[in-house]
């Protein structure tokens, strides 16, 4: 079983090296069996489809994103900086995972399942609702909000998606975290009333 379980994260392994080796194409199962050192079929004993391998990926995503969320939201009741914290951890997974980032934005996943396109977009509709919710909860508690919950969280995904994309762009040449620190500052006295020092952008 350890044996399976441990092809399986190869397989996932080799999957994002091949996307982030290669922006902009696709990766065949002929080219993924290869990277991994197996025939195709064998791949197909751990994965159904590609679609599954994809779905890997995202569910990886999911869990380690979402998890490091929860985490801040536990050590950090200020709204100010909950959101720091969140939007810097999306900037450095991104930029640790460029492979997974194509599949996220979707670049990987032309001409594949429509279900994994479903997947993706609640991935950021997951982010934008706990935004809007940890907003919302700052209306509630101080009221330091400057803008309603709803405009400030599609703004603040908005921004992050676009950093993502501009790394994918530039072929992972541009960090999607290069000036974050300045661009943040400005968010900050945008969305919230600051009367003390800046909340550090970095988790």
């Amino acid at each position: 079983m350890n044996q399976k379980v441990s092809r399986k994260q190869q397989i996932l392994e080799s999957l994002a090296a091949e996307l982030e080796r290669s922006p902009g194409e696709r990766i065949t199962t002929a080219v993924l069996a290869r990277s991994v050192g197996v025939s195709e079929a064998a791949l197909y004993r751990h994965f159904a489809s590609k679609a599954k391998m994809f779905e890997g990926l995202i569910g990886f995503a999911e869990e380690s994103v979402f998890a490091r969320i929860n985490q801040i939201l536990d050590s950090e009741k200020e709204t100010r900086v909950r959101c720091a914290r969140i939007l810097y951890l999306l900037l450095a997974f991104s930029e640790r995972n460029p492979g997974i980032t194509r599949v996220l934005l979707g670049d990987a996943l032309v001409g594949e399942t429509e279900r994994l396109h479903q997947r993706v977009e609640q991935f950021f509709s997951r982010l934008e609702t706990q935004l809007r919710q940890v907003l919302r909860e700052s209306r509630m508690r101080d009221d330091d909000l400057c803008v309603d919950a709803e405009s400030g969280a599609a703004l603040l995904l908005s921004l992050i998606e676009g950093r993502m994309h501009q790394f994918l762009r530039t072929r992972f040449k541009v960090s999607p975290a290069t000036g974050w620190e300045s661009q943040w500052m400005i968010l900050e006295r945008a969305m919230f009333r600051v009367d003390d020092a800046p909340v550090e952008p970095l988790v």
